[in-house]
């Protein structure tokens, strides 16, 4: 589960950043200081294979960014998604050594630890955002929950377990290849 940090404040961008380097995963997210354990390896597996896939199918249009990368929402939410898309026509919310603003496509692997935390708490923070697509993946009943930004709410799009084709961005995922 994620262990939210009792601190009495609310954190920012230059707290997070002061964080020391160790083998959790930092999120901050309305302030609040969350702390996940490193995902274990089928995890990381599946995020290979999503990766691999999503890069092939974009190569033209923009880049795959994977975790461990900062996604600075705002100065008290920064977060570490699993999978991270960026567009070429989006390209102004990558720096040097983050993302600043909305990506176009933010995907959360569920783990034992996380699995709350990202369908409840990210998925808020991520419609709050205005993340156009957000991707919950199940690695347990291997599935793709795709939820599509609406006017004021995520749209559930669809799940899928042997072949994602109904996203914003156009690509075709073979799940059979990813579990």
């Amino acid at each position: 589960m994620s262990v939210r940090s009792h601190s009495g404040r609310r954190w920012s961008y230059n707290d997070y950043a002061m964080i020391p380097p160790d083998l959790f995963r930092h999120e901050i997210v309305d302030g609040e200081h969350f702390v996940n354990p490193a995902p274990n390896l089928y995890h990381q597996e599946i995020s290979g294979r999503l990766q691999a896939q999503l890069l092939t199918a974009i190569a033209d249009n923009g880049n795959v960014y994977a975790a461990p990368v900062d996604v600075q929402l705002s100065d008290h939410d920064i977060v570490q998604p699993d999978l991270v898309v960026v567009l070429r026509d989006n390209s102004k919310v990558l720096t040097p050594t983050k993302i600043v603003g909305t990506p176009n496509l933010v995907i959360e692997i569920l783990s034992r630890s996380t699995r709350r935390h990202d369908r409840e708490r990210k998925m808020s923070l991520y419609l709050n955002a205005g993340v156009p697509e957000y991707w919950i993946v199940d690695p347990d009943a291997h599935t793709v929950e795709v939820h599509a930004l609406g006017d004021d709410a995520y749209r559930r799009a669809g799940v899928f377990s042997e072949r994602l084709n109904e996203t914003r961005l156009g690509v075709e995922i073979d799940l059979t290849r990813v579990w």
